[in-house]
């Protein structure tokens, strides 16, 4: 009998991790990916004429991402590797592609599914946000990583998670001026919450780096801010915020990233039909797996920061369990030793993603600050009150009943930006027509943006090409 076809989407630590344990047992996995060479967003590479060392991209993670890169590079003849390659929608046993270089579409027929899609910024809305300028924290990263940049000459890193002081101390570290880093957690639920990140010593070590290595830089940190607006017209001038003390202040920049932690991509689950499930933490709507990524589809698999962030760490361990996991499902002689260590070292990790979500917690609260008029979905142009005060007013408790009647969530993005905002004011302005006792409940009732396809949008091909 033939070898089954196993379809991984994603190279990042979970894609290459899982493709590395099927080589090894026998199989040539196909590995789907939108970026031209492997990495992920955490470990993406430069391009090829570019010679910045491991150490320059990567700081304390150059080993580990060097370490990734070489196990994709050595087997990298022994899978299907196709690069630049956009997943857009999934049926029932296919994955339908589309390449970024030409736009030809494909079908891939599979066996077995790994989803190990990633991760993405979470953004809560500001007045100004949509101000040429202002980028998501992530996207900062990719100027920097990929095209050798910075994303303005003056910068403020505003928003929450341990990402914010990551990319505010690598701009610092490349040579680009900091302004200001505003992070909306205060100190009472580092004070709170803060030992749980004793489960991952190395990661809060770093991050203890980080904001020391700012503060001795003279870059100013306001803790427990309230983002009040970016200004601008043609581009961004300042940002303005109140400090913990409820002072309003300005402060005067070119660029803005921003990004409140971060969120799993969950659109291709969705597609492929797995079972979600509202995480009352993180306030989003997760698809369920076992304890090794298996989803409630019995050919899919979930892993990594794309089932639930953890970090690249643990995403690594999670690839390599999820890829175990299905071999001996399929009769092979894995032992029952090899899955164990890396069970355990997911629950650590889950253990350090709780204590990260307490110690900083999305605001959500900053929804209700806002004005009527600020943009919420920024594809169709929807304010905060077009989604809250739909057709039906009061009684309009779902999300997708108001996505139909205003087109919250319809556009470029498919609701991956503003589907969580959205569904978070409504359970916050809606409070009166809901019987229910706190947000999360109320958040399960309103409900989640379901997937489309395309989940991205597609590139288009040129007048007569094919698909190989």
């Amino acid at each position: 009998m033939a070898n089954p076809v196993a379809v991984i989407v994603g190279a990042g630590p979970a894609g290459t991790r899982a493709a590395e344990v099927l080589v090894a047992h026998g199989l040539r996995p196909i590995v789907l990916d939108e970026s031209p060479r492997s990495g992920g967003q955490i470990y993406r590479r430069q391009p090829a004429s570019f010679r910045r060392s491991h150490t320059q991209l990567y700081g304390f993670e150059a080993s580990r991402a060097e370490r990734l890169h070489r196990v994709f590079d050595r087997f990298d003849s022994a899978i299907d590797h196709r690069p630049g390659t956009l997943a857009w929608a999934i049926t029932e046993g296919q994955v339908h592609t589309a390449r970024h270089e030409d736009g030809v579409t494909a079908t891939v027929n599979y066996d077995v599914l790994f989803l190990a899609t990633g991760a993405m910024d979470r953004i809560i809305p500001v007045p100004g946000w949509t101000l040429p300028g202002v980028y998501t924290l992530g996207a900062a990263q990719v100027a920097l990583k990929y095209q050798g940049c910075a994303i303005g000459q003056r910068c403020v890193f505003m928003g929450t998670g341990p990402l914010l002081y990551l990319v505010a101390y690598q701009y610092h570290k490349a040579g680009a001026e900091v302004a200001a880093v505003l992070d909306t957690s205060g100190w009472a639920s580092a004070m709170r919450h803060g030992a749980g990140l004793l489960n991952a010593p190395a990661a809060m070590a770093k991050g203890l780096y980080y904001v020391a290595a700012l503060k001795a830089a003279g870059v100013p940190i306001h803790k427990g801010v309230l983002p009040l607006e970016v200004q601008g017209q043609a581009t961004v001038r300042a940002v303005r915020f109140s400090d913990s003390g409820g002072r309003e202040r300005t402060i005067e920049c070119s660029a803005v990233g921003l990004g409140y932690g971060l969120q799993s991509e969950t659109q291709l689950a969705d597609l492929a039909g797995c079972t979600f499930a509202p995480d009352s933490l993180s306030r989003q709507w997760l698809p369920q797996t076992d304890g090794d990524g298996l989803s409630s589809v019995s050919n899919v698999y979930l892993c990594g920061d794309g089932a639930r962030v953890r970090g690249a760490d643990y995403a690594e361990a999670a690839g390599a369990l999820a890829a175990l996991s299905w071999l001996q499902r399929q009769g092979r002689p894995i032992n029952e030793q090899a899955l164990q260590p890396l069970r355990s070292k997911l629950q650590r990790g889950l253990r350090f993603a709780t204590a990260l979500q307490r110690v900083f917690p999305v605001p959500h609260h900053l929804l209700s600050t806002l004005p009527g008029d600020t943009v919420v979905c920024r594809c169709e142009n929807i304010t905060l009150d077009g989604v809250c005060q739909a057709p039906h007013g009061p009684q309009n408790n779902d999300v997708n009943r108001t996505k139909a009647l205003v087109r919250v969530g319809m556009g470029r993005c498919q609701g991956r930006v503003c589907g969580l905002s959205a569904a978070s004011a409504m359970a916050q302005r809606q409070e009166s027509s809901l019987p229910l006792p706190s947000l999360a409940q109320r958040l399960e009732s309103i409900g989640r943006i379901r997937g489309q396809a395309p989940v991205k949008p597609l590139p288009v091909a040129p007048s007569g090409a094919k698909a190989p």
